[in-house]
């Protein structure tokens, strides 16, 4: 299997924290990747203050105490070290780890990532070497994918010996870990707005085109029943199942005619769809097959991470991302630096998403 960036990522990291330092040379001849591949992975986790880099070389990022020796692990001005785990670097977590970065810069913390590639089971040893990089707080989105990855793969963070944030992840009721801060988008809010935005103007309920691959598919899934509920309405028929197209052709060929087909019986004239690059590829398809949009179908998809790009500019749900990190990572940085008691109840934040309206659905931009 192709080796991905994040793995790569990981392996230039434990090199560099190994040595200390090392040549950019070197570490393309130690990765078996091209100086230029090692120069744009340096570039990038640099400007996450993972690793420092001067004139061809890359050394372990340092932090020097007033009037005293450079220390290992912490930030220049003496600010704590904040542990971030997430399980992706691009699409949707990208943004998170953007507004966690930028918020830990400012209040004089500083960033370390490690990536699980939405593999729950590698999670813990992953936190494990933020711990042994120096982290003294963390901040955790598990990799879960199903919705028992969380009593599987979750009790462990119960367990660690630092503050920590639950991050973008909701768990179980009543379990140990409903009782650590979390920070989190609103998803069944997100829901609620596209679902009401389509019946304003003049639909009747949205059939829904989901995955069930992620804690944010599941999470609009059961949102959409409650939206449905509060809004007195019904599906027009059972959610339909998307997968990945380049991983899944076939299945997700299948999602495409099941959503056809709801158009061309008259069953649904509007659909969200999770996510955008579903939704993208979807429209490209039904487009084929005779189903234009917005004119036969209002078409709203959730992620907003480029739906404006389509060639129909895609209204989108956007979570707030962004935000989701940078309160995550002040909420955590108080509770290292003392700004909040001890004793203090811990915090569940949830944040509103917004819609952005485009052409997709019909309406006029705003």
């Amino acid at each position: 299997m192709r080796e991905s960036a994040a793995e790569r990522h990981e392996r230039l990291l434990e090199l560099v924290r190994e040595r200390g330092s090392a040549r950019v040379s070197d570490l393309a001849s130690q990765l078996g990747v091209s100086p230029v591949t090692v120069r744009r992975d340096v570039e990038a986790l640099a400007g996450q203050g993972r690793l420092d880099r001067v004139h061809g070389s890359v050394s372990w990022p340092e932090r020097r105490t007033a009037g005293g020796p450079a220390t290992a692990g912490s930030p220049a001005g003496g600010g704590p070290v904040l542990g971030l785990l997430a399980p992706s670097a691009t699409y949707y977590f990208a943004e998170v780890i953007r507004g966690a970065h930028e918020a830990a810069a400012l209040a004089g913390a500083r960033l370390i990532l490690r990536i699980s590639d939405y593999r729950p089971e590698d999670d813990r040893a992953r936190t494990e070497g933020l711990l042994t990089a120096g982290a003294e707080g963390l901040l955790i989105a598990p990799g879960w994918r199903g919705p028992g990855d969380a009593a599987e793969h979750g009790e462990w963070i119960t367990e660690l010996p630092v503050p920590a944030v639950l991050l973008e992840r909701r768990a179980v009721p009543g379990s140990a870990l409903d009782g650590l801060d979390r920070v989190a988008s609103d998803h069944r809010h997100g829901v609620v707005l596209a679902v009401r935005h389509l019946v304003n103007l003049g639909h009747g309920a949205p059939v829904l085109v989901a995955r069930a691959d992620s804690p944010t598919a599941l999470a609009v899934r059961s949102g959409y029943t409650e939206a449905l509920g509060a809004l007195g309405l019904r599906a027009p028929r059972e959610v339909i199942d998307s997968v990945p197209a380049d991983q899944q052709p076939e299945e997700f060929e299948a999602a495409v005619r099941a959503l056809h087909s709801a158009v061309a019986s008259g069953k649904a004239t509007a659909a969200l769809v999770h996510n955008d690059v579903d939704a993208i590829q979807m429209v490209q398809r039904l487009a084929e097959l005779g189903v234009r949009v917005p004119q036969d179908l209002a078409l709203i998809a959730y992620d907003d991470e480029v739906a404006a790009l389509a060639d129909t500019p895609l209204t989108a749900v956007a979570p707030p991302k962004h935000e989701v990190g940078s309160q995550a990572a002040r909420l955590l940085v108080e509770r290292l630096t003392g700004a909040k008691d001890a004793d203090e109840p811990r915090r569940h934040l949830s944040l509103l998403p917004r819609l952005r309206v485009r052409a997709s659905c019909g309406a006029v931009e705003r």
